[in-house]
């Protein structure tokens, strides 16, 4: 199991080796990742394209998908492409295709032709007081330094 997403909250199946795997008939999002360091770091993954499906089996994988020459290319080879997937409990096709655009604002995968943004802007919220809110403590991008009351 690997964990994506934001705050890593999807449990994906896998990394499983693409080559050898058949697609079940069975609705998930996916995602190609392959190892940019295998040699010092072995255990670590990039995610290179991320869609969603209401039936993996229809989706021709693993090599005859519209985009499995860019991931071949960025692997370097078709044995070092991987899959990840996640089946969503109970979910729908939109709820599915949330996921996926999600992943993509978040990982940016340079095989995807579509790409997200995921920024967001005070006024798309607007200004608001709760008793269960307060300033913003944390930086909005991973890493950013807390900020200052």
């Amino acid at each position: 199991m690997i964990r994506l997403g934001s705050l890593a909250g999807y449990p994906f199946e896998g990394p499983r080796v693409l080559g050898g795997w058949t697609p079940p008939a069975s609705p998930a999002v996916y995602a190609i990742v392959y190892k940019p360091d295998p040699e010092t770091k072995p255990e670590r993954y990039a995610v290179i394209y991320v869609d969603h499906s209401d039936d993996l089996s229809t989706e021709r994988l693993p090599f005859n998908h519209p985009r499995a020459s860019c991931w071949i290319r960025r692997a370097g080879t078709r044995w070092k492409v991987y899959i990840c997937t996640y089946e969503v409990p109970g979910g729908l096709r939109s709820h599915r295709e949330q996921i996926a655009r999600e992943l993509s604002a978040v990982y940016q995968p340079s095989c995807n032709t579509q790409q997200y943004d995921s920024s967001w802007k005070d006024e798309w919220i607007g200004e608001y007081t709760a008793p269960t809110t307060g300033p913003l403590t944390t930086g909005r991008e991973p890493g950013e330094p807390p900020r200052q009351a």
